[in-house]
């Protein structure tokens, strides 16, 4: 791994990701807080989430558009919107302001702003590291999402405890300005591809020098828009058969049902955590978590010459045992443990998962795809969170809590009944053909701008 950071376009990506991370880590915890002490009950803290994780659904539509335009462009425009929206709660405060609607305004719109970042990253790796790198490359950024992660909301947790959730918002900012002269710096090549070059006139006869065969102008202002609209249908639907017509259908499915019981759970987590301690407790059980999948993360390269199933299986079930047994075991110390234990194996297949997307999938859609697997794995996520939040004032924290453990069993279930998730190999041997992770080529690479 150490020879990676020798490049120094991937070096700026992990600092800059590592930045950005730190500041986000400590928001999370800030902002969910802060909506279940100006809010008073669980209802706000699962409508929080459920407004928080909508956007993620949409990813997919930011996907075309990040095979288009530039990745330092929207890592760079992204980090100063964000740092500019998350100062508006503080802004609130001093003007005396500040409601829980106001969090629940700029947290959707945070969030929505997000979806850039991570299909962009995912984008970039394979253009900024050789293929066989890959798994440690995803390992790396795993370590600094998740690294940072671990401290910073533990961190984040006792700093609201002390001085209160605005000056976490403070902080934020700052590292959104930090995370942005970093990504400055960062230069991505364009995207390799196997279609035909394009020649300087299209079928019609129109070249690209503004006259046609016939001696006619440019199109229209608004026949352009139309054309660019068609080109990002064209290429959106690119990702979407990708995807469909792949056995990416069938993992997805386990991931729809877990992610929406992990909603759910996140939800009731500030009620949980005020249950046993308060802000501090909240910040160490979401550091527990973390920690798992930072450990999970770091296991991943050792990992990798395993089947991606039996890891995936054994894993899930290992992980839904562990969840429930921290849930009903009543020593919040041992609870945290569980929850460690439980997160480790999720930390290594995402990783591994990760390699395994990014070594098969053309670099031109690599956008349009990863953003298609982010916003359908994470669909029923906000769903579980408005529900969880409803559950919980209505049928007590416990039961919710518990939902998450009965949802990595059924990802473990989903594996074992397909026959083709079944013998999935390594994710350096995968037959791409034989799981539908192939595409014609000719697939429209159109990175302008």
């Amino acid at each position: 791994m150490r020879s990676l950071f020798r490049n120094r376009t991937f070096t700026r990506l992990f600092v800059g990701r590592l930045i950005t991370n730190a500041g986000d880590s400590a928001y999370a915890v800030a902002a969910m807080w802060l909506a279940f002490q100006l809010g008073g009950s669980s209802f706000y803290t699962g409508l929080a989430g459920f407004l928080t994780m909508l956007p993620q659904t949409l990813q997919f539509l930011a996907g075309p558009l990040v095979d288009r335009w530039r990745i330092r462009r929207i890592l760079v425009a992204t980090q100063v919107a964000e740092g500019i929206l998350v100062l508006c709660v503080p802004v609130a405060y001093v003007m005396g302001w500040l409601s829980v609607w106001v969090v629940l305004v700029v947290m959707p719109v945070v969030s929505l702003i997000n979806q850039f970042v991570y299909p962009a990253q995912q984008a970039a790796l394979p253009r900024v590291v050789e293929k066989e790198d890959l798994v440690e490359a995803n390992s790396a950024f795993s370590f600094a999402y998740q690294g940072v992660d671990f401290a910073f909301t533990a961190l984040g947790g006792i700093v609201v405890a002390l001085v209160g959730a605005i000056a976490l918002y403070v902080l934020d900012s700052v590292t959104f300005l930090a995370a942005t002269l970093v990504f400055l710096g960062v230069r991505i090549p364009p995207a390799e591809t196997d279609s035909e070059p394009e020649t300087d006139a299209d079928s019609d006869g129109e070249t690209k020098t503004g006259a046609n065969s016939a001696g006619e102008t440019n199109p229209t202002r608004s026949e352009g828009i139309t054309a660019a609209v068609a080109a990002y249908r064209s290429q959106l639907l690119d990702g979407i058969q990708y995807v469909r017509g792949s056995v990416l259908v069938w993992i997805l499915a386990g991931s729809l049902v877990v992610n929406a019981t992990i909603g759910s759970t996140l939800a009731v987590l500030p009620a949980y955590a005020q249950a046993n301690g308060g802000s501090d407790a909240y910040g160490f059980l979401l550091a527990t978590v973390v920690g798992g999948m930072l450990v999970g993360s770091l296991a991943a390269t050792p990992l990798k010459r395993f089947s991606l199933a039996k890891l995936s299986i054994g894993g899930f079930i290992f992980s839904g045992i562990t969840w429930l047994a921290a849930v009903l075991i009543g020593w919040f110390p041992a609870t945290m443990a569980l929850f460690f234990l439980a997160w480790i194996p999720v930390g290594a297949t995402n990783v591994i998962f990760a390699a395994m997307i990014q070594s098969v999938v053309p670099e031109e859609l690599m956008g349009r795809v990863s953003s298609v697997l982010s916003s359908v794995s994470v669909g029923a996520m906000p769903l579980g969170s408005l529900l969880g939040g409803v559950g919980g004032d209505a049928l007590g924290i416990t039961p919710v809590m518990a939902t998450a453990g009965f949802g990595f069993l059924c990802i473990a279930f989903c594996w074992v009944a397909h026959p083709l998730l079944r013998d999935i190999a390594k994710a350096d041997e995968l037959d791409a053909e034989k799981y539908g992770l192939t595409t014609a080529t000719g697939v429209e690479s159109s990175e302008s701008f």
